[in-house]
């Protein structure tokens, strides 16, 4: 999703993707950060601004946390759990190439690793 595309565009790409976020890349392809569904309802519609005026953009703050795609799967666990994050975007360089959302782990390795990540990441 680009940075200048709405907020009602992100959400509408949410639902027909059936997916909880999105990353959101400037101009330049380069990641500038995260879009999430609960971004949206708590920074948009709580505040009653309108999901057609305001931009992704503006709701990508601070540096996102990543993986770089040639990293393995134990430094995607790790990264994930430092940061106790369940998506984490995966960059070639300075390019995104994907995500990794902790159902993809799951699906991926074996139940312990699992039970390991998801209790790091329901830690408080």
């Amino acid at each position: 999703m680009r940075a200048s595309e709405t907020v009602h565009d992100a959400a509408t790409t949410m639902a027909r993707l059936s997916v909880g976020a999105l990353p959101i890349c400037g101009e330049d392809n380069k990641l500038k950060g995260m879009l999430t569904d609960r971004d949206i309802v708590v920074r948009v519609l709580a505040e009653g601004k309108d999901v057609r005026s305001v931009h992704a953009g503006e709701l990508a703050q601070g540096t996102p946390v990543t993986v770089a795609a040639d990293d393995d799967v134990a430094q995607v666990l790790r990264t994930m759990s430092e940061h106790q994050v369940r998506r984490v975007p995966v960059l070639d360089g300075d390019q995104l190439v994907g995500i990794v959302a902790q159902a993809d782990v799951a699906r991926a390795l074996e139940q312990a690793r699992v039970g390991d990540l998801d209790r790091a990441l329901s830690a408080e």
